[in-house]
């Protein structure tokens, strides 16, 4: 009892800062014209009866949190998706209570209603997302190919460790502040289009219930090694992978080819940049695939490229610059962090960048 008399306290005195502490989440334009299906916050519900019947009792609640007491029956995904509208928020109520994911009966914990700081910045640094790069799965000598072993146990350690892989849309929207994301949050992607990746990576990201971007060159499919249409149209329809554009032809975006003029060069980059977005859409259109994400061949990008980028509306552009983002990060120079076939899982683990400390900021994009 005294236990849970010091719970009330507390719990109490988080409601009654709410009460008096008023946080506005930064509003941003859309990422584009079309609508973006996130789990984003739903609005708080009213306070009062038209709640879903709980099995437990809400001890004390406000516009932005409420104070609730669980029975042996109820889950944390229960909880969320009574007053939150959605399973899927679990993670808020977790974050809330200091990372606790197991609800013990009579032990109260608060129900954030409202996002709290959705960039992540405190006053000691700021949360950051990394961005996860692989190219190919199977066996081989090249440290670009990544074991079906290995990337299982990389899938494996992340779901055992509660980690939540966004989709790029997601990702965009925390960017753009309208989107809180959990402190564990990691974004898969996969460069090129090799048919390993349905073989090897497109099974082991439905096993654990993970999405992952394929980012394709358009010229390479159908071709040798490569995937084919109906095998991007099979994965893009699951939902797990997510179709987006790496160019037409993979050159190096930055680099002029012989006795290329400026103005030709310009026009092979428009090309480049336009073309893959053109045939993803038309060649998977019966899978809704919509093309809005550009990952650079080589990880490289100059003005001209940026532009057409811009010019194209794409939202988000990747490099292979490694690190973390944080929801500051300029959207079309993304960093993200390359996984090799020779990394141990310690290696692995220690590639996801979760935080930047304030005293790195200044020195780094």
């Amino acid at each position: 009892m005294a236990l849970r008399g010091l719970l009330l306290a507390g719990l109490a005195g988080l409601l009654a800062a709410c009460a008096t502490r008023q946080t506005t989440a930064p509003s941003a334009p859309p990422v584009d014209s079309a609508p973006v299906v996130l789990s984003a916050p739903a609005p708080a519900p009213s306070l009062g009866p038209s709640w879903p019947e709980a099995g437990g009792k809400v001890l004390g609640q406000h516009e932005r949190s409420l104070v609730y007491e669980p029975v042996a029956r109820d889950s944390l995904a229960g909880v969320a998706a009574r007053f939150l509208n959605q399973a899927s928020r679990a993670w808020e109520i977790a974050q809330a209570n200091g990372d606790r994911w197991t609800l013990q009966t009579g032990v109260p914990v608060v129900v954030p209603l409202r996002v709290r700081n959705p960039g992540g910045v405190t006053f000691d640094g700021a949360q950051t997302v990394p961005v996860l790069c692989y190219h190919r799965f199977g066996t081989g000598a090249s440290k670009m190919i990544v074991s079906p072993a290995q990337f299982e146990a990389q899938l494996e350690w992340l779901a055992k460790n509660r980690y939540q892989v966004l989709s790029l849309d997601e990702l965009a929207a925390f960017l753009a502040g309208r989107q809180a994301v959990p402190q564990r949050s990691v974004v898969i992607t996969i460069d090129d289009g090799y048919e390993s990746v349905y073989r090897h990576a497109y099974p082991a990201l439905k096993k654990y219930g993970f999405t992952a971007t394929l980012f394709v060159y358009s010229d390479f499919v159908g071709a040798r090694d490569a995937l084919s249409w109906a095998q991007l149209q099979d994965m893009a329809q699951s939902r797990v992978i997510d179709i987006q554009a790496h160019s037409k032809t993979h050159r190096n975006l930055i680099e002029r080819l012989a006795g290329e003029s400026d103005s030709a060069y310009r026009q092979n980059i428009d090309t480049e940049v336009k073309q893959p977005r053109w045939a993803l859409e038309r060649q998977l259109a019966t899978s809704g695939v919509r093309v809005r994400h550009f990952a650079f061949p080589f990880g490289d990008a100059n003005e001209p490229v940026l532009q057409a980028l811009q010019q194209h509306d794409y939202a988000l552009g990747l490099t292979v610059n490694a690190g973390g983002n944080a929801h500051f990060a300029d959207p079309l120079m993304l960093r993200r962090t390359m996984i090799y076939g020779d990394h141990s899982l310690e290696d692995f683990k220690s590639k996801l960048q979760l935080r930047r400390p304030a005293s790195s900021m200044a020195s780094r994009p």
